[in-house]
């Protein structure tokens, strides 16, 4: 039985993800030569590509010393934080990323604690040590006191560091000493992660993520918890509501490269993609037939943002789009919710109006350039943050938001982020830079970027809130 290893990429926004995962894919030769090679492979979506950000987790399977390593891609967004906590628990460990100059970041702390909490083995990658000014063995510190004051392990804080850049495509356990390949990553994630456990007994896989086939439709993707799959036998789907239905496996593919190989069989431990079960949602769980036993479902953090979603009746209407109706907006809207985890929709007293709460602005205004390129034409009220009443007080989401600019505008920014109720928590030199973080509530970072923007004369360096 071949060894498996799953691991989750996981960093801050722009600390170099996709591109690692790039060298990986080069390192196992997937690729053919022959043909015109691109970078950030994974970013395929039109989207990604061309805001530069991952917004869907994906994954590749690549082999290296016998040893099939399936490896997860995830946003670096706080936004798309729905994404990142349900792949999480495909995996048995993450390689998390940090960026040799900057540090780690909110973000950084978010992810890293999602896999604290899932008992996950760290491997440390300290990336883009080729940059200028950058302090490799001062963000290695940081990282080790991040992991403490979240609470780690003795095991977890053991953690095997690497150093390198992806871009330029090594890795090496010294970096004062670069090589030429990635090799040394490759074997930490051998020698550390601990192997995929093959579990017997009953089967037990639970959907963590779901794809679509024009040709066969709905397409279930998880991890084999327990005992094996096979195709063309029955088993029950374990559904939110406590329910149970019989469904049947046609077909079963397990990942290969960056694509998929068909096979009747999948042992425990392994990723599949599973084709012919309809009217499932992620969360629910395959499992045996005649004993079914329910995973535990994923829960993911709340929405802090809502927008008002409504038909176009403006004198425009039809201009542009051709799904104009209140029942293609509801029909596209409830389809969103069956992937979209940490999306909300909620019908109001008119047919034709329709509340969405996300995770952010970003969130949201993916969602609407998503629809607009889709052929969905339709009108957005302004954002408004979700407040809560706890033991009957009214509480808003706070986010923590982070800016590096230039020395001599930092107080500008600091006045700014301040009349939006914003509080200074950390003023460090970064290189030439300012490095400010602040504690902010939510409905005060929308549209401060385009203010700060300008205050700045567009010097800053202005890190998503999280």
């Amino acid at each position: 039985m071949q060894s498996i290893r799953n691991i989750a990429i996981i960093a801050h926004v722009d600390h170099g993800k996709t591109t690692l995962v790039d060298k990986i894919i080069d390192q196992a030769k997937i690729l053919d030569d022959r043909k015109e090679r691109t970078d950030l492979l994974l970013d395929n979506n039109d989207l990604e590509r061309e805001r530069g950000i991952t917004i869907l987790s994906k994954n590749v399977s690549v082999n290296y010393k016998d040893v099939k390593i399936n490896v997860i891609d995830t946003p670096g967004h706080a936004d798309f934080g729905g994404e990142v906590e349900r792949v999480l628990k495909m995996a048995d460990g993450v390689l998390l990323l940090v960026d040799a100059f900057e540090g780690p970041m909110p973000q950084t702390r978010f992810v890293l604690g999602k896999a604290i909490e899932l008992g996950l083995t760290p491997i440390v990658v300290v990336n883009k040590v080729d940059k200028e000014n950058c302090t490799p063995d001062l963000v290695h510190e940081k990282v080790f006191d991040l992991m403490f004051a979240l609470e780690a392990s003795e095991e977890q804080l053991d953690f095997v560091t690497i150093y390198g850049s992806a871009k330029n495509g090594w890795m090496s356990t010294d970096w004062k000493e670069p090589k030429d390949n990635i090799l040394d990553l490759l074997d930490a994630v051998i020698e550390s992660i601990p192997e995929a456990p093959y579990i017997e007994g009953s089967p037990q896989m639970q959907i963590t993520s779901l794809d679509f086939s024009a040709f066969t439709g709905r397409i279930a993707i998880g991890r084999v918890y327990r005992g094996d799959l096979e195709e063309n036998k029955d088993y029950m789907l374990c559904k939110r509501d406590g329910s149970f239905k019989k469904v049947r496996i046609k077909e079963l593919h397990i990942f290969e490269g960056m694509g998929k190989a068909k096979t009747s069989k999948v042992r425990s431990g392994d990723i599949c993609a599973i084709t012919g079960i309809e009217d499932f949602e992620i969360g629910d769980t395959i499992a045996d037939m005649e004993n079914p036993e329910a995973l535990q479902r994923i829960e993911v953090d709340q929405p802090t943002m809502s927008m008002l979603f409504t038909i176009n009746n403006s004198p425009f209407f039809g201009k542009e789009g051709k799904y104009v109706t209140s029942r293609h907006l509801r029909d596209r809207l409830f389809k969103e919710l069956e992937k979209n985890l940490a999306l909300k929709v909620e019908v109001t007293d008119s047919e034709d109006k329709f509340n969405v709460f996300g995770r952010g602005v970003l969130h949201l205004s993916v969602l609407i350039e998503t629809m607009r390129r889709e052929g969905y034409e339709l009108q957005v009220g302004r954002p408004q943050v979700i407040i809560k009443e706890i033991d009957g007080k009214k509480h808003e989401p706070m986010e923590t938001l982070s800016i590096d600019v230039p020395e001599d505008v930092a107080s500008k920014a600091i006045n700014l982020v301040s009349l939006r109720k914003g509080d200074l928590l950390i003023m460090e030199p970064k290189g030439d830079l300012q490095h400010l973080e602040f504690t902010i509530p939510s409905r005060g970072l929308i549209g401060l970027r385009n203010k700060i923007l300008t205050a700045t004369a567009g010097t800053r360096n202005y890190q998503p809130p999280f």
